[in-house]
């Protein structure tokens, strides 16, 4: 058998000269490591091509460079590894490098008062590139909770009072007829809307200090900072006692949109290796067939 030598169409010179700013693969399966757990994530690798006059890059070779993300725990330097890698195998060609990794942390929540207990998926994508100007880190979060609406809230008591002058306009004022009447349908004539809602937010994460932490902790450390500042985080599992309480928390924690921004700026400022963000609120109302929306960004 005669060996032949395989022809490198990707080495020809390109017909029509022209540098490009993203060339790669998107959508490729790999199975990354968060802390101790695997999840299969879906990544979009890619470099410019900064060579005019090649026809293309070595596509291949950022697939394999990709391998060392299913050893061990993601971190920056990892990622920042890989990049390397990805200008490397070009051999010239290009000057930056792009990686970004899209999956979901699954996290155990416990309920709010039994013992029960379940699991919440958090999508996540961190978006990283390398170029001549240095190495840059963004982490994507969407977390959910509830909201309630202080003027819907306003109104529903309102009407709950003129509910109870308009009822004990002619009866006694007692303990017990008080309590029967808080008790009954009519001690809560109206109630006030609450809807599902979701923070949608980019985290600038600070390399130097960011160190070997992996990206896992960056990750739940930033959910719990979120869900804490909000109070009203969804739950998994849950019993009755489980369900009053989060009314509960939901009644003493009533919220705009504009509020849940300003929270969220709050805490988001003082986090740990966050060095600029950009979020976005999100009330899916159950009055409007519209959304309510705030925006915040810092250092962006």
């Amino acid at each position: 058998m005669t060996v032949l030598t395989l022809p490198d169409v990707a080495s020809q010179t390109a017909r029509s000269p022209a540098a490009l700013t993203w060339v790669g693969m998107e959508g490729i399966a790999l199975p990354i490591l968060l802390g101790s757990r695997s999840v299969t994530a879906k990544l979009n690798a890619g470099v410019s091509l900064d060579d005019a006059d090649a026809r293309g890059i070595h596509m291949s070779r950022l697939y394999l460079a990709l391998a060392p993300l299913e050893e061990a725990p993601l971190t920056l330097p990892a990622v920042k590894d890989v990049l390397n890698a990805f200008l490397t195998s070009q051999e010239g060609l290009s000057q930056n490098a792009y990686l970004s990794i899209e999956g979901e942390l699954a996290l155990k929540r416990q309920a709010l008062i039994s013992p029960l207990a379940g699991w919440k998926s958090y999508p996540f994508t961190l978006r990283c590139h390398l170029t001549p100007a240095g190495f840059q880190a963004e982490l994507d979060l969407t977390v959910g909770y509830s909201s309630t609406c202080p003027c819907s809230a306003a109104l529903a008591r309102q009407l709950i009072q003129q509910a109870f002058e308009e009822d004990f306009s002619e009866i006694p004022l007692t303990k017990s007829a008080v309590s029967a009447w808080l008790g009954s349908e009519e001690g809560i004539l109206a109630t006030p809307h609450s809807q599902r809602s979701s923070v949608e937010c980019s985290l600038r994460l600070s390399e130097s200090e960011n160190g070997e932490l992996p990206i896992a902790d960056s990750i739940e450390n930033s959910i719990d900072r979120i869900e804490r500042a909000l109070g009203t985080a969804l739950q998994t599992a849950v019993k009755r006692i489980d369900e009053q309480a989060f009314a509960l928390a939901n009644g003493q924690n009533l919220m705009f949109c504009e509020d849940a921004a300003r929270r969220l700026d709050k805490v988001l400022r003082q986090a740990p290796r966050v060095s600029g963000f950009q979020l976005k609120v999100v009330h899916a109302e159950s009055l409007h067939a519209h959304d309510a929306v705030a925006r915040s960004e810092w250092n962006w």
